[in-house]
């Protein structure tokens, strides 16, 4: 799989694109893959608790017409833009990276992945995430830490 690189931004939890010469530099493993359906917005469905009254309930407007029924692209990461540090919040928190990184499974890049939570800091979220490749014992980790809003 290859994809145009997203490269962390030190300090400023944010992403973006990286040069190689006048090329676009590429990434040739999973890591802007994960990155994007972690961090790009899926949208909410009806029953979902909206961060704010009103909200916007965001997602891609692509995603009705995804090729697969129900296929979408990001995660619902975004609702918990102000959950308090309790548990039910972790929770949550792990099934939004399951449901977002569980096409990996699916399309058979992966044959199992893992998310584990955490407040490392107040007003922190993080995410570990481990992707086991079905080739052999392969195992990645990616450790993920925001600040809440």
């Amino acid at each position: 799989m290859s994809d145009i690189a997203l490269i962390p931004v030190q300090g400023d939890f944010s992403a973006d694109f990286a040069l190689v010469g006048a090329d676009l530099l590429s990434d040739q493993g999973m890591d802007t893959a994960i990155i994007i359906s972690l961090f790009c917005d899926a949208r909410a469905d009806p029953d979902d608790e909206l961060p704010f009254i009103g909200a916007d309930r965001r997602g891609w407007w692509a995603d009705a017409y995804a090729e697969i029924p129900g296929d979408v692209t990001g995660s619902k990461l975004w609702l918990l833009e102000r959950g308090k540090q309790i548990p039910r919040t972790l929770v949550r928190a792990e099934q939004y990276g399951r449901d977002a990184l569980q096409w990996l499974v699916d399309d058979g890049v992966a044959s199992a992945i893992d998310v584990a939570a955490s407040f490392p800091n107040l007003g922190w979220l993080g995410l570990e995430v481990t992707v086991i490749r079905p080739t052999g014992p392969a195992r990645r980790h990616y450790d993920y830490v925001w600040k809440f809003a």
